[in-house]
């Protein structure tokens, strides 16, 4: 998985201001909103169960720690293991683009800094394309 700090840089976490929970919380939920409404998104939204409320709460949870915030999924369950515990996923170029240009939207309508959004798109995509197993 992809650093997302390099050293002596500032983590993202820190870049969302003293509300960051608050805002990984609300990009979290944008993106989730946008995978149930927009049709585009049903190739990933039906990988997922059909309530989101557990995948919100974990995206969320690992998302904190991944930005160089507080380890709330690492608390809850140990290292994240992110390949392994998505191998059961058909996850391919298609799912990866999906997934991306999903985050990126919501990453978009949550007003992340622009900046921030720059850094956060190459780190995104380097995670995701480590995910592919398809």
């Amino acid at each position: 998985m992809t650093e997302i700090a390099e050293p002596g840089q500032s983590v993202p976490y820190d870049a969302l201001g003293n509300n960051a929970e608050q805002r990984v919380r609300e990009l979290v939920d944008r993106f989730y909103d946008l995978m149930d409404l927009e049709p585009i998104f049903e190739p990933i939204r039906k990988l997922h169960p059909p309530t989101l409320d557990g995948s919100r709460h974990k995206l969320f949870w690992f998302l904190c720690g991944w930005l160089g915030g507080p380890n709330h999924y690492i608390e809850r369950f140990g290292h994240p293991m992110l390949r392994a515990r998505h191998l059961p996923f058909p996850i391919g170029s298609q799912e990866r683009d999906l997934w991306l240009a999903c985050m990126f939207s919501a990453m978009e309508q949550v007003e992340i800094p622009n900046a921030l959004q720059q850094r956060l798109q190459e780190s995104f995509f380097s995670t995701a394309d480590w995910m592919r197993n398809r």
